[in-house]
């Protein structure tokens, strides 16, 4: 390890592997420097992508550092291969965390390719988001260690002897051609016994069959096929499986402006990727997820309609209070470190239009109505009705005030709509004349009050001259068709004005009142959704050209992360974010012409 070592790498240098319960990421060194325990939301016990190796990071790699780095998933899988080739031979190390483990575990295995390669070991827990140093016991026999604070604890085994360093572990051995070692590294509750060794062999054979047959039933044939699949399984990584929540991405404050305050925690279950999330795994043939996923959804709104959050955690849960973990540097030392997000007790009223939206596509497709179900979405308009004219913070959750945002009305029109749908197509009891006049009501002020005849387009909020990306969506969802004079001017203001080298910004931050300084990345989803606009109106060899280049900006892996910064030609944001993913699924299926996802009927 090198002085270097304490700045964590470029956030397209990582790699996820995960269990369906949490992730970890991998860089292209072979370290993994994030890793929360046993749950997506739990503490961290490596922490470097947020600070530095003495705040957790477990590597394998050469002593070489000069080796060239070559990796992939296998395929249909998430077990992801780092091939290290160096003047002395070939190592290759294989990384994966078994789903359905009795106690979560990683294992990492070195399979010897060719001659002989010297390799390092470094392993630095620390549990509490890198603050605290555990308590540390050697296994001599296992040839590993047991590290415990408080109620966690980690077991650590391998084939070679550890020693202690700088309140760290560390090894040194050779690995030869044929030679196979296993370490494997265990989480448990303290107060309990240690955990089982796991047969490392076995863990990978069934890890892969799992994976390949989940991959195996996806529904798509294209010219986009690996992308989809790998966005799919992405998507299908960060689902928490105890419950069917999706958390939006499995890290926090990966700074969405290089260097700047724009960080937050990503670690949650928003309400807006519900529908997205839910067509999606319904286009390619997952309707066991998507089930689970609208269960998730029904369960975590159920209560109180005055009280419906626009995020909740991977259980359901409501508080999640934000704090800021001051001991952290922050990654590349951009500050503060949050933990928790306080933007869930925003009023943000597209949720209601999404919610409705996802359960108007979830029966469409099939998906079994009850009457909880009915009563409870009766209840939820019953509060839009009432509150759906006040200003809310929006889409983009901003900090700065809230406004009356144009895409906020535009989904409360959503919300009434679905309903009038679900009441007309699906027989369901719903006030259908009352839907319906809200439904021209909403449609009439949002036409009135959100477009500008000045500018030619919608704009971000009432009677202020900013765009925003958001609008984008307006015949997505259906508001408008395509080829209405107000959505193609506002589509082509959105080129003139938020397009920035070529991808879309979400709006302009010195415009947009957010609340925060300016300056961030353009917005992955927003460019999606602007291709999409180009299918719709007939721009097909745009709209593939766009598509392609979003493509390019997926690391050698195949992810992406929410942002792209132009000028430091970076991914920006929390990592990998499955609304990114979301909105690559939708344009890849409407350019197939299998239909698009996404809220459009």
């Amino acid at each position: 390890m090198t002085d270097h070592d304490d700045v964590p790498p470029p956030i397209e240098d990582y790699a996820m592997i995960g269990d369906c319960r949490s992730a970890a990421l991998v860089s292209r060194d072979g370290a993994i420097d994030w890793l929360c325990w046993p749950r997506f939301d739990s503490d961290a016990l490596f922490a470097r992508l947020l600070g530095t190796r003495d705040n957790g990071t477990w590597r394998i790699g050469p002593r070489d550092t000069g080796a060239r780095i070559t990796r992939r998933y296998r395929p249909g899988t998430m077990i992801l291969e780092t091939t290290f080739t160096t003047p002395g031979g070939t190592v290759r190390l294989t990384d994966f965390m078994p789903p359905g483990s009795v106690r979560p575990s990683v294992v990492r295995i070195i399979d010897g390719v060719d001659g002989s390669v010297e390799m390092a070991l470094h392993v630095t827990v620390r549990f509490g988001y890198g603050d605290a140093v555990p308590w540390v016991t050697r296994l001599h026999e296992e040839h590993g260690l047991r590290a415990v604070v408080g109620p966690d604890m980690v077991v650590l085994r391998g084939p070679v002897p550890l020693e202690g360093e700088a309140m760290s572990s560390v090894a040194h051995f050779t690995v030869a051609a044929g030679e196979r070692l296993a370490f494997v590294l265990t989480h448990g509750p303290s107060h309990r016994p240690m955990p089982e060794p796991l047969d490392a062999a076995a863990a990978l054979s069934a890890t892969d069959a799992y994976w390949t047959e989940w991959s195996g039933r996806m529904r798509y044939e294209h010219r986009y096929q690996d992308a989809v699949s790998r966005s799919l399984l992405t998507l299908k990584a960060l689902t928490y499986a105890p419950t069917g929540g999706i958390v939006a991405a499995p890290t926090s404050s990966l700074p969405e402006q290089l260097g700047g305050p724009r960080n937050w925690d990503y670690r949650f279950c928003w309400l807006r990727d519900a529908t997205l999330t839910l067509v999606a795994l319904l286009h390619a043939g997952y309707t066991e997820e998507a089930a689970a996923w609208r269960a998730w959804l029904q369960r975590s709104v159920a209560g109180s309609p005055a009280q419906v959050q626009i995020m909740y955690g991977i259980g359901g849960e409501r508080r999640l209070t934000e704090w800021e973990a001051s001991w952290l540097p922050g990654y590349q030392g951009a500050r503060p470190v949050r933990i928790g997000n306080a933007a869930h007790g925003q009023l943000q009223l597209d949720v209601y239009g999404e919610v409705m939206d996802a359960l108007y596509q979830a029966r469409s497709a099939g998906l079994p109505v009850n009457g909880e179900d009915v009563a409870l979405q009766a209840a939820l308009l019953d509060h839009l009705a009432e509150i759906w004219d006040q200003p809310d913070e929006g889409i983009w959750e901003v900090r700065g005030g809230r406004r009356h945002f144009t895409f906020s009305k535009v989904m409360a029109w959503v919300a009434f709509d679905r309903a009038v749908r679900s009441a007309e197509e699906m027989g369901l009891d719903l006030p259908l004349d009352r839907m319906r006049a809200l439904r021209d009501r909403v449609h009439a002020d949002v036409c009135a009050h959100g477009y500008s005849p000045a500018r030619g387009a919608f704009t971000q909020s009432y009677g202020e001259p900013g765009l925003d990306a958001s609008l984008l969506l307006l015949p997505i969802v259906g508001f408008l068709p395509h080829d209405d004079p107000r959505v193609r001017g506002t589509v082509a203001a959105i080129e003139r004005e938020l397009v920035e080298d070529g991808f879309v910004l979400r709006y302009r931050t010195e415009e947009g009142k957010d609340g925060l300084p300016p300056g961030e990345g353009v917005f992955l989803a927003c460019s999606f959704w602007l291709a999409d606009n180009m299918v719709l109106q007939g721009r097909i060899d745009e709209a593939r050209a766009l598509f392609e280049r979003l493509l390019s900006l997926r690391n050698d892996v195949g992810l992406l992360s929410e942002e792209y910064d132009p000028k430091a030609r970076r991914l920006v944001g929390n990592f990998p974010q499955a609304f990114s993913h979301l909105a690559l699924l939708h344009t890849a299926f409407h350019l197939a012409e299998q239909g698009p996802l996404g809220l459009r009927d």
